[in-house]
Order: C-alpha cells, then structure tokens, then sequence
C-alpha cells in the first residue's frame, strides 16, 4: 500500500496533562461548527428540562455534548478521554463549568486560526490579482 503524507495544518493541544486534543485551527469549517455550538448547546438545555431525573439528565447532557464537541473538532477526537472522564457539567475550582473553561481555552486558538486563514485567503487573491494587470 502506498502512502500519502501532506501537510494538513493539524495541530496536537494537550488539555490538563491529560488526553490530546488534534484539528487544524485554521480549518473554517471547524471554526464555523465552533460558532454554531453556542446555538445547539442552548436547543439541547431546552429539550433536557423535560427529562424526569436529574441524574440521568446530567448524564444524557455530558454524552451529547461531548458528542458536539466530537463533531466541532472531528470524530477521532474522544471528549471523555481527553477530559480524563470529567463531565463538561462538573465545576471547576474558578466556579465555572469545564466546558464553559473548555471553550474559553480553545476560542482564542480558533480566533485566530480562522484569522490565519483569511489573512492567506486575502493574500493569495492579491497576488493573483497581480499577475493578472
């Protein structure tokens, strides 16, 4: 079998000395899935309100959410393991959630990766354009 190696823009974010985070930051489709999160998150809190326990709730909400953010970053990426089985909805010593951490900890990086992006997007029509005139 042959193989086939390029450079992908995939990065490796080790979170809390613990499990390993991969996607490229610059990638705009990860950055426009990151966006939509926020809206799906809150669809979610909706429809587990009518959920009869609050434990089996608690756990549902922690499954699909890690199961959101598999989607967000890509589905080789296992949220229970890099997260070393804390749920997304515990607290954490700041008195924030872990994911509410979680997500102000991988803004800034897809901020700016999605800046990269555009900034090379930019550059690459200047140029053409040059070559054009």
């Amino acid at each position: 079998m042959e193989n086939i190696q390029f450079d992908s823009g995939m990065q490796c974010f080790r979170v809390n000395e613990k499990g390993v985070l991969q996607f490229n930051p610059a990638d705009p489709n990860i950055y426009a899935r990151f966006l939509q999160l926020r809206d799906k998150l809150q669809q979610m809190e909706q429809e587990l309100r009518s959920e009869q326990s609050v434990s089996q709730a608690l756990q549902l909400a922690d499954r699909r959410i890690k199961e959101l953010l598999s989607w967000v970053f890509g589905q080789h990426n296992d949220f229970d393991e890099i997260l070393g089985g804390v749920s997304v909805l515990a607290m954490a010593g700041n008195g924030q959630r872990v994911l509410s951490n979680l997500l102000q900890a991988l803004e800034p990086i897809l901020v700016q990766g999605a800046q990269d992006c555009a900034n090379e997007l930019t550059r690459q029509a200047l140029e053409e354009r040059e070559q054009r005139c």
